[in-house]
């Protein structure tokens, strides 16, 4: 028995070439697309080839021979410092500690931090296997060091093995002459930075309290 058509089937797959099959699997791999929306985003970019196509490839282009990672904080950008960094009118003596660059990039859209940040590149699991030494806690241990340094805010998620990773910092920073916060009011359990609202985070940043 013949299979009917279905525009998001086998058949379908098969009438397209063999390089837009492997754009639509690339896109496919992006959160939060499935193999549907990516061929229909496929069809879309198709479609303007000539203006939106381009500009897509263009815009990727610049960024692949640009994109750098800030060696002072961990920032992702196309200078290196980032333009956080070298924004002189940003307050040197607070430290704003997240897991990610996504959780720097929503914290940074509520626009009420006005300091500097430090992206850990991950968070401690034992299940995972990801040590103090995987993470940059090293790094911002020296950061503190060099003084200069009124506040560390710990951004984490607030999952298990977000509080783990913000309780094992404030032990390390113990001693330190620093006041050492983390986000409070408004982080629902198990929520992460950059699934939530603007304010949301704008409220948890104003409610942040001492650690310990």
């Amino acid at each position: 028995m013949a299979l009917p058509f279905d525009s998001s089937g086998p058949i379908c797959a098969a009438m397209a070439s063999q390089e837009i099959e492997a754009l639509s699997g690339a896109l496919a791999r992006l959160p939060g697309l499935g193999p549907r929306s990516a061929r229909r985003a496929v069809l879309w970019l198709i479609k303007r080839r000539e203006t939106a196509l381009e500009q897509l490839l263009n815009a990727l282009r610049q960024v692949q021979e640009l994109l750098v990672e800030c060696d002072t904080c961990g920032n992702v950008d196309t200078t290196n410092p980032c333009g956080i960094c070298a924004d002189p009118r940003r307050d040197a003596r607070s430290i704003c500690v997240v897991e990610e660059v996504a959780d720097l990039w929503a914290l940074d859209r509520a626009r009420l931090f006005t300091g500097k940040y430090h992206v850990l590149g991950g968070r401690l699991s034992a299940l995972e296997g990801v040590r103090p030494e995987d993470l940059t806690i090293g790094k911002l241990l020296d950061r503190v060091g060099q003084g200069g340094v009124d506040e560390v805010v710990l951004a984490m998620n607030a999952t298990l093995e977000g509080q783990t990773t913000a309780h094992y910092i404030a032990e390390r920073l113990e001693g330190s002459p620093v006041r050492v916060t983390q986000l409070a009011h408004g982080l629902p359990v198990g929520g992460e930075l950059d699934y939530l609202d603007e304010g949301t985070l704008a409220q948890a940043l104003r409610a942040r309290r001492p650690v310990g």
